[in-house]
């Protein structure tokens, strides 16, 4: 049943540029590929990395060229981890509105903590609130809602 490859794991340190973060999930999601993840859990966990990444240099370093943001990202046949570390003063989850309320739906921007929230099996901030840790579990994907009959 598995394949019983090696882990994957990367780090890197990057500046902080979104197109350089971007690239950076195309190698994880060549990892879980080759560890025969469903693509389901491929678009899932590609979405949260870039829905962190952006968030981690657009809000947490402010775009500042001279803050980096350190990727540690690993991979073995049955989870997938992205740690993202940014240079910010950091933030507590517990205290961004939620976007699907009333006030709030028609506001841009605001929905990226609560979709990695949906999509990832396991989502944990560190105390500062500069370092977000996503797991995804192969093939455990939330159970998808009434409406969505996909």
């Amino acid at each position: 049943m598995s394949s019983d490859h090696a882990a994957w794991t990367l780090r890197r340190e990057i500046p902080s540029d979104t197109t350089i973060g971007s690239e950076l999930v195309d190698e994880l999601l060549a990892a879980m590929t080759e560890r025969e993840w469903p693509s389901a859990d491929l678009f899932r966990t590609q979405l949260a990395y870039q829905e962190a990444i952006v968030n981690a240099i657009r809000h947490g370093n402010h775009s500042d060229p001279d803050k980096t943001v350190t990727v540690e990202m690993s991979c073995d046949d049955q989870r997938a981890t992205i740690t993202i570390t940014d240079q910010g003063d950091g933030f507590d989850p517990n205290d961004v509105p939620d976007p699907r309320s009333d006030e709030l739906l028609e506001v841009p921007g605001g929905r990226g903590v609560l979709l990695i929230n949906e999509i990832m099996n396991e989502v944990a901030y560190n105390d500062r609130g500069n370092q977000i840790k996503m797991t995804k579990i192969k093939g455990a994907n939330p159970p998808a809602d009434e409406d969505d009959d996909e």
